[in-house]
């Protein structure tokens, strides 16, 4: 394994919204996990691999700056193993995002996509949406308010002319979910896959009661859901939140490439680390043939 070698960038801090610690967290303890299997990496700040690369061919990274998505795609349109995907992180830009998620037939909420300087009350009227969520469209988040919870339309298009305001170009907008929020993580071409509802603070929280949840609450649904959306956007390692409604009804609401994993951190990096070699060792069989 000695001869493996692998560029592990790490996530810039403005894409970090209130989780540096815990996505340096998850990224240092996958790669102690790959470093015990013999791999050598290399780490590099997503500063040093927008300006200057990477020679490795085997990429472990949570980038998001647009620059270091496109150089990902580069460098993966000319045969190098990335993970996640640079397609895969563009996927999870939320109006990108949305469309693909409703496009394939994946259960998400009823949307509105548009841009910051339109009016948009007669729209939310006519589509009868007064409580929504604003999000911010044309990039991953980097502050809270690029989340924002709305009351009713007059309120929507006040935060949409401060998103244009701030330079935010679009937008996407969902109607609210009344139901409970579940806190997903998933990993591909493994069995890992944790779920805890967002408002359980339990010591524990993966024991949280399913039947609080919803009555008609199916772990295996729930699993062949967030499957099927990874799948669509093409994101391996991943996390995300999805709303069970009161009659066991479940949309996706967001849906994130490599998430810190706080909740499971441990046992989710040893099975991050365990596809990462797995992808590796697929790799190098098919370069052989």
């Amino acid at each position: 394994m000695a001869d493996i070698k692998i560029a592990g960038i790490m996530r810039a801090g403005a894409f970090s919204p209130n989780h540096i610690g815990n996505d340096s967290s998850i990224f240092n303890i996958v790669a102690d996990q790959l470093r015990k299997r013999g791999c050598e990496l290399n780490v590099y700040s997503e500063e040093q691999f927008i300006s200057s690369g990477v020679h490795e061919d085997i990429i472990v990274n949570m980038c998001r700056e647009p620059r270091s998505i496109a150089r990902l795609q580069d460098l993966e349109d000319n045969g190098a193993l990335v993970i996640n995907s640079g397609y895969g992180i563009e996927n999870c830009i939320r109006e990108r995002m949305a469309r693909i998620l409703m496009g394939s037939n994946i259960p998400y909420p009823e949307s509105i996509i548009v841009s910051t300087d339109e009016a948009i009350r007669d729209s939310l009227a006519k589509a009868h949406i007064s409580r929504c969520w604003l999000k911010r469209g044309d990039s991953h988040t980097m502050h809270n308010e690029d989340v924002t919870y709305v009351r009713h339309p007059e309120e929507a298009q006040e935060i949409l002319q401060e998103y244009f305001l701030r330079g935010i170009k679009r937008a996407v907008i969902n109607r609210h979910i009344d139901g409970e929020q579940i806190k997903f993580y998933g990993i591909a071409g493994t069995s890992f896959f944790y779920w805890l509802s967002a408002s359980d603070s339990s010591a524990d929280r993966r024991l949280a009661s399913k039947r609080q949840v919803s009555p008609d609450f199916d772990e295996e649904r729930l699993k062949a859901l967030c499957t099927a959306a990874a799948d669509v956007l093409d994101v391996k390692i991943y996390g995300g939140d999805c709303i069970i409604s009161p009659d066991g009804r479940m949309r996706i609401i967001d849906f994130d490439d490599w998430p810190s994993f706080a909740p499971c951190r441990q046992e989710a990096a040893v099975q991050i680390a365990k596809y990462i070699m797995s992808a590796i060792k697929t790799r190098s069989s098919s370069n052989r043939h």
